[in-house]
């Protein structure tokens, strides 16, 4: 049996509350206990306390973790990722520091198409070495468990070989992956003149074998006018939930879709971007009960300015996540730390509102919430040491990995800084 006691911390970011994702003010409160102390046992958290408390009960066997001078927190959830891939997009960086727009080099054959070529050709050995290197770099960068998605395959057996390859990644490495199926995720090149063909080969053959393998947890749909139309995303979702699979959206991104309403209609657990969202949007997602996943990694590395309404989604009492879209194209940024400095600069979230949504609140858009996402007694022992001493500097000091100690279930899976 191992046991692992964290203690000395300046800051122990419990964030304890209600059995639920947090909303409006409940995003400011993070349960901080100082000088505090976390004692897991098998790989689930004994106590929680402070260190006079609960240094105590350790027994003399017990691995032992100095915190003193630095912030103790769960480990990060990270809501929405696509991580199985081949090739890079750098040559299309270049494009768009140029002048060109994400819609100009999609329709150009580049984009999402030109990834799918890639993956096409890549092995799913090759595609796991490839994931795994990922999954490790969410990993050292503190995140402990991702949502992820396939959507670079476009066929049958290569969306199930992207999602296969998250499964043998899942076993392999000590993150915790959520797998979503994307096989709406862009029209392929065989496809591009017969597109109800296309759904229909996602409803009919992706979603049953997918559901039917055991490979996928969840169901997205890129949802804009040159992709999929609202009623292709209606036909889609609604196939996946009759076969079990929990429905999620790429919604309102580029431009106001419906896809927000739509998220709500199917009873999607997130509606994902949410760029475009106006007043009305914001208002619906809030009393909805669905997640809103917001990605500034995107916005940043595209070059735009229009961020997601994070302010008025939080006042209006919407279950607000943060997320890194970590993608080839738009959003190639693993760090949940740098997400959350996006969150507080161009969106303004207080650095307690965007610890909330890196954490307990992605963990119950993932069905996750009863295990992960926060540090209290039973819940499994996912942890990270930042050596910062207070909880702010995280964002504050951007672009820098603060995590010094990653703990996955109770075992020390990276140590960066060491």
């Amino acid at each position: 049996m191992t046991t692992l006691l964290i203690h000395n911390a300046s800051q122990l970011v419990t964030l304890a509350g209600p059995a639920r994702a947090r909303v409006g003010p409940e995003m400011t409160e993070l349960g901080i206990v100082p000088d505090g102390a976390v004692l897991a046992r098998d790989g689930r958290i004994e106590a929680v306390g402070s260190t006079t408390d609960v240094a105590p009960l350790a027994e003399p066997d017990t691995v032992r973790i100095d915190a003193s001078g630095k912030v103790v927190a769960p480990g990060f959830v990270d809501a929405h990722t696509h991580p199985v891939f081949a090739g890079s997009r750098a040559a299309e960086y270049e494009l768009r520091i140029k002048g060109a727009t994400y819609e100009e080099i999609a329709a150009a054959g580049g984009g999402i198409r030109n990834t799918v070529r890639l993956t096409r050709q890549a092995s799913e050995d090759e595609l796991v070495a490839i994931a795994r290197r990922h999954a490790m770099t969410f990993l050292v960068h503190g995140t402990t468990t991702i949502e992820a998605k396939s959507g670079y395959g476009l066929t049958v057996d290569d969306e199930m070989k992207q999602l296969r390859a998250l499964g043998r990644v899942a076993r392999e490495t000590p993150i915790e992956i959520s797998p979503t199926l994307l096989g709406a995720h862009e029209f392929p090149d065989e496809y591009r003149d017969r597109r109800d063909e296309y759904v229909r080969l996602v409803i009919d053959e992706m979603i049953p074998r997918a559901a039917a393998e055991g490979l996928a947890e969840s169901c997205d749909v890129f949802c804009e006018s040159h992709v999929f139309t609202v009623g292709d995303a209606r036909r889609v979702l609604t196939a996946a939930r009759a076969h079990g699979l929990v429905p999620r959206f790429h919604a309102d991104q580029l431009t106001r879709s419906g896809g927000t309403e739509l998220a709500i209609e199917v009873g999607a657990a997130s509606a994902d971007h949410l760029e475009q969202l106006d007043d009305a949007g914001v208002e619906a997602i809030a009393t909805s009960g669905v997640s809103a996943v917001l990605l500034p990694g995107s916005v940043f590395n595209l070059g735009l300015s229009r961020y997601a309404p994070a302010r008025r989604l939080i006042e209006a009492g919407a279950k607000v996540v943060l997320a890194t879209d970590f993608n080839p194209g738009s959003s190639p940024v693993a760090s949940m730390q740098m997400v959350m400095t996006l969150a507080c600069t161009q969106m303004r979230m207080l650095p307690s509102e965007a610890f909330v949504a890196s954490t307990v609140n992605p963990a119950y858009a993932l069905g996750r919430g009863e295990r992960v996402g926060t540090l209290e007694v039973g819940k499994q022992a996912d942890m990270v040491v930042f050596d910062v001493a207070d909880y702010r500097a995280i964002p504050y000091f951007f672009g820098v990995n603060h995590a010094r100690t990653v703990v996955k279930r109770g075992v020390v899976v990276a140590a960066p800084l060491r």
